[in-house]
């Protein structure tokens, strides 16, 4: 990865040309979305086990920083297409699977549950000041950062989705984060599985540090290139969901792009949430290429099965946690 000096007037002064140049070599396909370095072939036939999006995919592993990405990396027009079909809020409601859900998010057996299982969305954490909640969806986190006794606001590109949290009462914005100029600036920002979604992870991040207060912090969850479930479940894992993960990030690539983007105190540890486990299990028994993976939102099924990982696989889940093998990356950093 190309070396840059880890204080905020150099990364500012230097994002223009960084991110010009590094954007250019990745139209390359053979280049790193990072660094612009090649990449060489890592997996294959990978293909959509969650929505049946028909196609298969790659992932090619940068030489030099170690950064993995899809092959081929969609243009942005088609993802925005897919996305818009396909995933984050699709007005889905009254349904047995939304009512549930609704009734164990405001409950308190989900404060518990996450005290066990692993809060991948930060929904823990009690404190005050302005919070950016960035790919706020509908506003379901919305709802419990300000139950936690944040200021919150959300930055959501699904206008459907962002009108939703509006009318529950929430200030959404819907420019892209490099367009976006708040009136004040953050406190906290949360990239709650966002990061490796994006195109530009360099320029996300640089966006990230230009909305925060001096002191503020970036909390960051994704999954985990060195998860052990990963090697188990080869092409069913999860977490590749092809195409909409662009990006596959271990603790050594993430820790040095928060620092070369102008973060400091970089704090990362590692869970297993017993969702991801059971999704992958499901995907591993059903997923078939070109259809749709009903299981995974069958509420009775996924329910027994979360039950089943949390309680009877928790020493193997703690084990790969402690190994770095685990499949959540949970990310704390601050802006310097």
């Amino acid at each position: 990865m190309h070396e840059i000096a880890n204080t905020p007037a150099n990364t500012q002064a230097s994002e223009g040309i960084v991110v010009e140049r590094l954007v250019e070599k990745a139209h390359s396909e053979d280049a790193c979305l990072l660094c612009g370095i090649q990449v060489e072939q890592c997996e294959d036939n990978l293909f959509d086990t969650r929505f049946g999006i028909r196609g298969t995919y790659g992932a090619r592993r940068c030489l030099h920083c170690g950064l993995e990405q899809v092959f081929p990396v969609p243009e942005p027009d088609a993802l925005k297409a897919l996305y818009e079909s396909h995933y984050n809020f699709g007005g889905e409601t009254g349904t047995l699977y939304t009512r549930l859900r609704e009734r164990f998010l405001s409950s308190p057996i989900y404060r518990l549950w996450t005290k066990l299982d692993g809060d991948i969305s930060f929904h823990l954490p009690r404190g005050s000041g302005r919070l950016l909640d960035i790919g706020c969806n509908e506003g379901r986190g919305l709802r419990i950062y300000a139950g936690n006794g944040f200021q919150v606001e959300g930055l959501e590109l699904n206008e459907f989705a962002a009108a939703v949290a509006r009318n529950a009462g929430f200030d959404v914005h819907t420019e892209l984060l490099e367009e976006f100029r708040p009136g004040s600036l953050f406190d906290v920002a949360v990239l709650s599985n966002v990061l490796e979604h994006s195109l530009d992870p360099r320029r996300m991040l640089v966006g990230v540090h230009r909305i925060l207060a001096p002191g503020g912090q970036v909390w960051i969850s994704c999954p985990n290139s060195q998860s052990r479930l990963r090697k188990m479940f080869g092409r069913f894992w999860i977490n590749w969901h092809v195409p909409f993960h662009i990006s596959h990030f271990s603790s050594e690539t993430l820790k040095q792009l928060l620092e070369s983007s102008g973060f400091t105190s970089v704090s990362i540890r590692q869970v297993t949430p017993a969702l991801w486990v059971s999704m992958s299990i499901i995907a591993r028994l059903f997923a078939r290429q070109g259809r749709p993976t009903r299981e995974l939102r069958n509420p009775i099924f996924v329910t027994g099965l979360l039950f089943f990982v949390r309680f009877f696989l928790f020493p193997l889940l703690w084990l790969q946690n402690r190994a770095g093998r685990g499949d959540c990356l949970l990310v704390t950093a601050i802006r310097a």
